[in-house]
């Protein structure tokens, strides 16, 4: 699964705190097929999607948006 944001910021911000959570995660290159104002995104494993969803809500975290993996791209995820 991958996180993508608006602010290189905020990607920074969620990196700490999901790494605090004992999340684990990749910081890589936002994809081409997601609109993102920052070049960073995180990956992280799917079985972790509701602890991310959490420190996202509770930390006020602003993303452009969750994202999964499909076929051809990527489809975004009900926060």
């Amino acid at each position: 699964m991958l996180i993508a944001f608006d602010s290189t910021q905020q990607a920074l911000r969620a990196e700490m705190l999901l790494e605090y959570a004992e999340v684990e995660i990749d910081i890589c290159p936002t994809p081409k097929e997601i609109t993102a104002g920052c070049a960073l995104s995180i990956h992280f494993p799917e079985e972790d999607l509701t602890m991310v969803k959490d420190v996202i809500v509770q930390e006020n975290v602003e993303i452009r948006g969750i994202f999964k993996p499909v076929d051809k791209g990527y489809e975004q995820v009900d926060l």
